[in-house]
């Protein structure tokens, strides 16, 4: 029987802006620029400029690459924290205009957004905050000027922009002041230029999962105490020195943030604020010929892929170009080779009738993936709504796909899924969050049919849909 409801949270609803995002699930990150042509993860800044020159520098390979893997957008790292700018800024010389690439003439923001809409991505920037080569920075509203005019240049001068992602790293500038960014100012002039864009992790749009490992939470909520966009708070949790260790680091203290018990005496101050997984294909962020034999395996990658796109999150993974310009060919292989285990999986979903306990099932068994028009929402009185998929025949079933329709809110707090068999139900899998989409795998278990009970809910759920994954023969 279902629970009771709290309905609170369910009154909370993501912007469009967050709903276009989320449904591009999987995206990439390039970081690419000075520290590349360097072997560093982070620069001291005041590089020499005339280190930038990557002969062979292909934008379409880059965003070939992605599409392969299955990506729908790329984010670049147009500035990272040493300052250097893969654009001639009007505000600084310490750019691609003062290195020998394309005779200082060269524009690698562009020719990335250019590749991009070529190949079918949306295109996203990356601009540090901290900057360790602008004399400005540490003096408060000056260095907020700089800030903001670079800012400016990017978001109108290369067409839109899906993502402004803020990093949290923010150490002392060269006159040993610490700068106290401005972070609404930044916030307002994305809004006023490219008001689709959403703002991440030091943003109030998408939040950080909190690791650069990879790893997920076992339910995670998009719907938190609004304490959680503090852009401070997220800075504080980020990575502040050159430390290798940090990007496998998990932390165990915020495992759980928007379960019930979590939102306990937050109900009236509470935000949609998503999640976004980020890590590296490879042990670093920027490409170092050392790790040319560390890049990730397909599998590990898969999982990642299940456990963020099928966990109410988005997965960015980062992809570095070498300082040649290219994305190495291993890299290359293992990116394609998991666009195909991701093609795979859904075309082994299994096309079944749906039957609802209550209302009308509308699109619940063909609207996976993309989503449907109608989704299924039970009569208020059920008392425990559920979902049956009868197979055409038994067969091996190892995952089941459901999402929530999100612009209803996130309303679901327990769900399990049970196979059929010889006149028997058996539990197969169950979890608390789903809202956008959860992907439930377990071992192959052969069934002809398939239930999914909604056990708990913050008023009525509203199910998009719910899909059977076959087994791999």
């Amino acid at each position: 029987m279902k629970e009771s409801t709290c309905t609170a949270p369910a009154a909370v609803r993501p912007s469009e802006r967050q709903l276009t995002w989320q449904r591009m699930e999987f995206y990439g990150f390039v970081h690419f620029g000075m520290n590349t042509m360097t072997d560093r993860e982070w620069g001291e800044g005041h590089e020499d400029p005339a280190g930038f020159d990557p002969a062979g520098l292909d934008a379409d390979q880059w965003a070939a690459a992605l599409k392969s893997a299955g990506m729908t957008g790329v984010i670049l790292t147009c500035k990272h924290h040493d300052g250097f700018c893969l654009w001639p800024s009007d505000v600084t010389s310490h750019s691609v205009a003062s290195s020998p690439w394309r005779g200082g003439r060269g524009d690698v923001v562009a020719e990335v957004a250019e590749a991009a809409r070529r190949h079918g991505l949306r295109f996203g920037i990356y601009l540090s905050p901290w900057d360790r080569t602008e004399v400005s920075y540490g003096s408060g509203t000056a260095y907020d000027d700089f800030y903001v005019a670079q800012l400016t240049e990017l978001l109108t001068r290369y067409g839109p922009v899906f993502c402004v992602w803020l990093d949290g790293a923010n150490g002392e500038g060269p006159n040993g002041r610490r700068q106290v960014y401005d972070w609404e100012r930044y916030f307002a002039v994305v809004r006023a230029l490219q008001p689709d864009a959403v703002i991440s992790v030091c943003g109030p749009d998408v939040r950080w999962c909190g690791n650069e490992a990879g790893d997920t939470r076992p339910d995670e909520w998009s719907v938190v105490p609004r304490a959680l966009q503090d852009a401070e708070r997220t800075a504080a949790r980020s990575q502040q020195a050159d430390d290798p260790a940090f990007a496998r680091r998990v932390r165990s203290d915020d495992r759980d943030l928007g379960s019930r018990v979590a939102l306990a005496g937050h109900e009236d101050d509470l935000v949609w604020y998503p999640a976004e997984v980020n890590t590296s294909i490879r042990p670093g962020w920027f490409h170092h010929p050392a790790e040319d034999t560390e890049v990730r395996s397909v599998d590990e990658l898969f999982t990642i892929y299940l456990r963020a796109v099928g966990g109410n999150s988005c997965f960015l993974l980062n992809v570095p170009p070498d300082r040649y310009g290219r994305i190495g060919d291993t890299d290359v292989a293992v990116l394609e080779r998991l666009g195909q285990r991701i093609a795979d999986f859904r075309a082994r979903r299994i096309e079944a009738t749906a039957t609802v306990s209550s209302g009308t099932p509308g699109d619940l068994a063909t609207a996976w993936p993309g989503g449907g028009r109608t989704p299924w929402r039970p009569d208020d009185s059920d008392e425990l709504p559920c979902v049956t998929i009868a197979l055409a025949r038994p067969r091996p079933v190892e995952a089941v796909v459901l999402g929530e329709d999100i612009e209803q809110g996130q309303r679901i707090e327990h769900v399990v899924v049970l196979g059929h068999r010889e006149g028997r139900w058996t539990t197969l899998a169950e979890a608390d969050a789903v809202g956008y989409q959860r992907i439930l795998t377990f071992p192959p278990a052969e069934t002809d049919a398939v239930r999914v009970e909604v056990t708990r809910s913050r008023g009525t759920p509203v199910v998009a849909w719910v899909t059977t994954i076959g087994a791999a023969s």
